[in-house]
């Protein structure tokens, strides 16, 4: 093979590689949440119990306090009225910077994540734990929580968006405990099993993969614009 060939072919490689370590990693990024909540929603359907669903919500109860509760109504209250408004601000200020792929990506994950939300419940119309009377009670559908399934939703856009930077870490780390305080929140207040929280987090990682998937396509990532090298002469 003539070297020009050769080194055509190692270019080709190479961006083949990349490409496809990067496409196998979004592909389980959607492939295992989305196993995960079949998984868990099939249970659901059938109505069966999970083993560690009433001794979390139990060891939680006993764990109650004063305190404890004012921090928890304060984190659920930020998991969902606070999220919107986070949700709101984001879309707004991608929008004013006329990052307009980035406001695509952030405002079709966010608002289709809050829809898919309110017809999961509506297909699966599990009840709310009954164990004890909650001090925040909700009279809608329990699978999957729309907290948990909101703020992660948010979070993973966060994370993706902030993942080419220098604030990539910080993000994931201070996102991450945010989103895992309302869901534990929600387990405090009794009004969500476990089940539903890990439901909601594994259907809004896998929607929030796929679209950025769609969105940021081939050599597309947030912030930068596709390049074309200029053909060689």
């Amino acid at each position: 093979m003539p070297p020009e060939a050769r080194a055509g072919a190692g270019v080709i490689g190479r961006v083949l590689e990349r490409i496809g370590w990067r496409m196998g990693l979004l592909f389980a990024a959607i492939l295992l949440p989305l196993w995960g909540f079949a998984e868990l929603g099939e249970e659901v359907h059938e109505a069966e119990s999970f083993v560690f669903d009433e001794p979390i919500l139990l060891r939680a109860k006993a764990a109650s306090g004063p305190w404890l509760d004012h921090a928890f109504l304060a984190i659920s209250w930020a998991g969902y009225q606070g999220v919107i408004i986070l949700d709101v601000v984001l879309v707004g200020v991608l929008l004013a910077r006329r990052r307009w792929r980035e406001a695509t990506f952030a405002g079709v994950a966010l608002l289709g994540s809050a829809l898919l939300n309110l017809t999961t419940k509506q297909l699966f119309a599990r009840a709310r734990p009954t164990l004890w009377e909650s001090i925040s009670p909700q009279d809608t559908f329990s699978f999957p929580s729309g907290h948990a399934m909101g703020s992660m939703t948010f979070v993973v856009v966060l994370v993706l968006l902030a993942w080419g930077s220098r604030w990539r870490w910080p993000v994931l780390l201070l996102a991450g405990a945010f989103a895992l305080a309302v869901g534990v929140s929600r387990i405090y207040l009794g009004v969500h099993y476990p089940s539903d929280i890990l439901g909601g987090w594994a259907a809004s990682i896998a929607w929030v993969v796929g679209i950025y998937a769609a969105v940021f396509r081939g050599a597309r990532r947030p912030w930068k614009t596709l390049q074309v090298e200029p053909a060689a002469r």
